[in-house]
């Protein structure tokens, strides 16, 4: 399994960290302009913490531009842990397996906020040359632009 990790520093307090990243529209706060998150239809609206955990939520559609869809993500929440942790262990059209878990700890009136990230690419991919280093580069990519944009407004 790739792995990869990402830490900012936020003047947000934790507990605010928590909610942003619970709710869908932070989520693709984080996300845009590259990429949108749908929900899984019947949890539309609710936050993350109020998904099953431990079963699929169902089928998460991920947009290039907002737009094109380019991958999904059956979203399975492993573990939650109010307000500080969440762990997703889900499967995709090019992951076999994905796990993103966040951390948010308080650090004097601001919190760090961990996500950590693993992943394996499903079979037809990962026989492709050069197809692991892509698609490691591609999620530090997207998680080097996710928290530039959580810097940019809590920062």
């Amino acid at each position: 399994m790739v792995r990869v990790e990402r830490r900012s520093e936020l003047r947000a307090d934790a507990a605010q960290a928590w909610e942003r990243a619970i709710s869908p529209a932070g989520v693709n706060g984080e996300l845009r302009p590259l990429v949108r998150m749908t929900m899984p239809r019947r949890l539309r609206g609710l936050p993350l913490d109020q998904f099953p955990v431990g079963t699929p939520a169902g089928r998460s559609w991920i947009l290039l531009f907002g737009l094109v869809p380019i991958d999904y993500d059956d979203l399975c929440l492993v573990e939650v842990e109010p307000p500080r942790r969440f762990l997703e262990r889900s499967r995709t059209l090019a992951f076999s397996v994905w796990e993103h878990e966040r951390e948010i700890e308080p650090i004097g009136p601001g919190c760090a906020l961990t996500d950590r990230l693993g992943f394996e690419l499903r079979a037809p991919l990962a026989r492709l040359p050069g197809a692991s280093p892509l698609a490691r580069a591609v999620v530090v990519a997207l998680f080097a632009h996710r928290h530039r944009r959580l810097r940019r407004r809590d920062g």
